[in-house]
């Protein structure tokens, strides 16, 4: 419900572009590359147009985390097209782009990490961790090993 959900400007809106996700994830204290590995997290799930007025699935297999997401930001050919709710996004076949999503190909500075991540799957994994790390421990300042 509305009531349920994060403020607003808390979780980037998909429709929009490389500024907005830097100010978003900039004010976690969160950097270009870390943008990106987090970014890959919609290798797997979808898109609801009940949620989030976006549709479908970013991946041919939602439910597997590799680095196709990346591959296919590079290797697809993204059509603009609209929801049946009137938002833009970007479809290939049965998958779908957000704006946000192309905007880690076109920034000249998301760019090499999207291509990295899109050849290395290991260097994803590593970068993916660390980054999925900062964000969990986001206002924590006295966590220690166990």
């Amino acid at each position: 419900s509305v009531e349920e959900s994060v403020e607003e400007g808390r979780h980037p809106d998909g429709d929009k572009g490389s500024d907005h996700l830097r100010e978003v994830f900039g004010r976690m204290g969160l950097d270009d590359k870390d943008i990106v590995a987090l970014s890959g997290a919609h290798t797997t799930g979808r898109c609801h147009l009940d949620r989030s007025g976006f549709e479908g699935p970013w991946t041919a297999d939602p439910l597997k985390f590799d680095n196709t997401y990346f591959v296919d930001l590079l290797e697809k050919q993204w059509e603009p097209t609209k929801t049946s709710a009137g938002n833009p996004q970007f479809n290939s076949g049965d998958e779908m782009m957000l704006i946000s999503d192309l905007a880690l190909v076109e920034d000249e500075k998301f760019r090499p990490y999207v291509e990295k991540y899109a050849s290395d799957e290991k260097a994803f994994f590593e970068d993916y961790a660390v980054s999925f790390q900062k964000l969990l421990e986001l206002g924590y300042n006295d966590l220690q090993d166990v």
